[in-house]
């Protein structure tokens, strides 16, 4: 992760480095993100997240691009007009 003092930085930094834009957080949105995702972490009984329960913290953060989808979207999507048209 890297923080950036506004979006007109993080454009220089881009475009100094030549990378591709990936997805920019707000620090509350930051701050958000990472309540949800190390809460419980502590307790003996925390076990790894499944992809499934990490997308659904994301989506608990108000993250619901296709950034947040370890790339499933396609199995997503189509999942979902399965369960529409029955």
């Amino acid at each position: 992760m890297l923080l950036f003092r506004s979006e007109e930085h993080l454009e220089r930094w881009l475009e100094d480095d030549r990378r591709p834009r990936g997805e920019a957080l707000r620090l509350e949105q930051q701050w958000r993100l990472a309540r949800l995702w190390f809460r419980g972490r502590h307790l003996p009984e925390w076990r790894k997240r499944t992809a499934d329960e990490a997308e659904a913290v994301f989506r608990d953060a108000g993250l619901t691009g296709n950034f947040w989808r370890f790339g499933r979207r396609e199995r997503a999507t189509s999942g979902a007009r399965r369960r529409l048209s029955k």
